[in-house]
């Protein structure tokens, strides 16, 4: 019999980096391959699996208007104590530090099946910030058995909180779905984006909609975005802007009604990662960009006080620039006007991965469960 593993996921974010593990899963005769989706996000989510040629097996669909971090946390044990009653899965993977994430971890571990996590070890040691996240990935740590870290650094956090086995340093997915999605012809579906000067001007990528920016935070970095358009004329700024009324409210406020400045709506994960890759730097604080735009060469100014992936820091690949104004203005101004700051930035070397996470991933269940004789080999600079 094959080793029966599932997979689930729920948000577009761990949609992009689990869909390259289900290929890779699906591809091996000693596995078979279950993929369970909650659609704690729908739309985005969709979009990713239409790209990746992927149908899943179950579909909890469990997004309402305004949804809470209760309302998702019970659908999704409700909906999964169903489906692992049926399927009884051998091992569970979840990703990262979603409430999907979470959920998929306590339901497994209710039925006493084992759970995987993917990208698993990062912390920023503030149980708030980013919240919830970093106390999903916390308490997902606990519950699993095999934890896949993306770097060293993450391997290190795991051995800190007295985690001892079940530890591989695989690289990070997000590197294997770069492989697909990005290409030098590519044509956007957004069509904005075939007309930009991407040679001409200087197009900065901005996203931001952490939960911990919400409030002042995200008014001052608003505030900065505007001003920075204003002060360099070769500057064309666009920003998918999340689907959160909070963020659309604030971000129409300051950013809209200037010729340079593009509000546009959420891309598909091809379009980002093409975006990405003919920018001239990113201004984000989302977790994955971080780990995506140095793959490409493109430096990144983190808009969080504090990041669970210090490594890209130390690479010297991403730089802090908090949620101040003046400070988020003066490290883009920087990039902006300083060559050698720029270049130093794009150049270094990437600390997340070779595009080889999801085979060192499938190959330590295999070891693991004694389908393979010896362990993966580890991801290191």
């Amino acid at each position: 019999m094959p080793l029966k593993v599932m997979t689930i996921f729920g948000t577009r974010p761990e949609a992009v980096k689990m869909a390259p593990l289900v290929k890779e899963l699906e591809s091996r005769t000693e596995i078979q391959s279950i993929c369970c989706i909650t659609a704690q996000h729908r739309q985005m989510l969709d979009d990713v699996l239409g790209l990746f040629a992927i149908t899943p097996d179950y579909d909890l669909d469990i997004m309402e208007d305004r949804q809470s971090l209760y309302t998702i946390t019970s659908k999704c044990l409700l909906g999964l104590e169903q489906v692992f009653s049926r399927e009884k899965p051998d091992l569970v993977l979840v990703h990262g530090d979603t409430s999907t994430t979470f959920s998929g971890a306590l339901a497994a571990f209710y039925q006493k099946i084992a759970v995987g996590h993917v990208e698993a070890g990062l912390r920023t040691w503030d149980r708030y910030s980013p919240f919830p996240e970093e106390m999903n990935r916390t308490l997902v740590g606990d519950l699993a058995s095999l934890h896949f870290c993306p770097t060293p650094a993450n391997r290190e956090n795991l051995l800190q909180e007295g985690v001892r086995d079940g530890i591989f340093v695989t690289g990070n997915t997000v590197i294997d779905a770069l492989k697909t999605t990005v290409q030098p012809a590519y044509r956007f579906r957004t069509d904005l984006l075939n007309t930009l000067d991407y040679t001409g001007k200087r197009v900065i990528l901005v996203t931001c909609h952490r939960r911990e920016n919400y409030g002042q935070p995200m008014e001052n970095i608003m505030g900065a975005l505007r001003r920075l358009v204003e002060d360099f004329p070769e500057v064309e700024l666009v920003y998918p802007v999340h689907l959160s009324p909070a963020v659309q409210e604030v971000a129409q406020r300051h950013l809209s009604n200037h010729e340079r400045i593009h509000l546009i709506p959420p891309l598909t994960p091809d379009e980002m990662h093409n975006l990405m890759a003919r920018s001239a730097f990113v201004m984000t604080d989302s977790g994955g960009l971080q780990e995506e735009a140095p793959a490409l060469g493109r430096p990144v100014l983190v808009l969080r006080r504090e990041t669970e992936r210090p490594e890209a820091v130390k690479a010297g690949t991403v730089r802090l620039a908090g949620t101040e104004a003046q400070a988020v203005y003066a490290q883009a101004a920087r990039l902006l006007t300083d060559p050698a700051a720029y270049a130093q930035m794009a150049q270094a070397v990437n600390p997340y991965g070779d595009g080889q996470a999801c085979r060192r991933i499938v190959d330590g269940i295999l070891w693991h469960y004694g389908l393979r004789e010896t362990p993966p080999d580890a991801f290191s600079v």
